[in-house]
């Protein structure tokens, strides 16, 4: 059975203290990560079913937190996309890439949005920690040589994601998983929302701000490979489980190229928004 939901939320209810599913009213809270923010109570109507197959029903409970949209253990695996901006290949003086440029992360960097926090292991606490707002999203159904005419089909949502960086440790090191695949480094969420509901997810506002400063402020009109494309190209020979997450890549704006530098302090406040589908604030927290 294909789910009817539209702006799906993990939460835990005040009712009972436990984990849910729920739909929640887009017109009443547009954006729920501030809505959370700003103490508003934010009614969720049950979903019965996984997020694959949940179907809505007239039951509400209320929130008391909001959780990352998809959990750890149900991730398959994190696919990322290095340089798919045009803005940011400009900023980083990069050449446009011929195809895109692939990293992994491990399913133990998925995280949530706030009061969860982003925590910086000891060993990257050298002032290069750095952030990535991107358009992130979940495959719906297994496939494989997906056509790019049929790629849009497998995408059972859209949310909001957070890279964050280990630039030191990037830089050492061709490969990237290392440097960005440390635990928490994912943060997803809070809102998963309907390819039906979001419409053209190539002309979206995304902006990330750090301690209430706008640091990245693009849009994907930008992205140099389109989420069809990405979609059909990962699944070239290659099976795309569902509960794979994808993140699209990042504008410009990162820390690293700031001048002066941007670094992701503890307890620094970080947030990225991304246009009709709403906010992830987290804090982050110094091991």
């Amino acid at each position: 059975m294909a789910p009817n939901w539209t702006h799906l939320v993990r939460f835990i209810a005040k009712e009972d203290g436990l984990p849910h599913l729920g739909q929640i009213d887009a017109k009443l809270h547009p954006d729920a990560g501030l809505s959370w923010e700003q103490g508003k109570e934010i009614k969720a109507k049950l979903i019965r079913g996984s997020i694959y197959d949940g179907q809505v029903t007239s039951k509400e409970l209320t929130v008391s937190q909001l959780l990352e949209p998809i959990t750890a253990e149900q991730t398959r695996i994190v696919r990322c996309l290095g340089l798919n901006y045009r803005d940011h290949a400009k900023e980083a003086n990069m050449p446009i890439p011929d195809v895109p440029v692939l990293f992994i992360k491990p399913n133990t960097a998925i995280s949530g949005p706030a009061p969860q926090k982003v925590p910086i292991p000891k060993f990257v606490q050298d002032g290069t920690s750095d952030y990535e707002g991107e358009l992130t999203l979940i495959i719906g159904k297994t496939g494989k040589d997906i056509p790019e005419s049929e790629a849009l089909d497998y995408v059972l949502g859209y949310t909001v994601g957070n890279d964050i960086s280990a630039r030191a440790q990037q830089f050492k090191n061709s490969q990237w998983c290392f440097s960005k695949g440390l635990d928490a480094s994912a943060p997803i969420g809070p809102t998963l929302v309907s390819p039906s509901a979001l419409g053209d997810p190539g002309n979206l506002k995304v902006r990330t701000i750090h301690n209430g400063n706008v640091v990245q402020d693009s849009s994907t009109k930008e992205l140099i490979f389109t989420i069809a494309h990405v979609i059909a190209f990962l699944s070239q020979g290659t099976t795309l489980e569902q509960g794979t997450v994808i993140m699209t890549g990042t504008p410009p704006g990162i820390g690293a190229m700031r001048n002066p530098k941007v670094v992701l302090n503890h307890d620094d406040d970080i947030r990225v928004e991304i246009e009709n589908i709403g906010t992830l604030i987290n804090k982050i927290y110094y091991e």
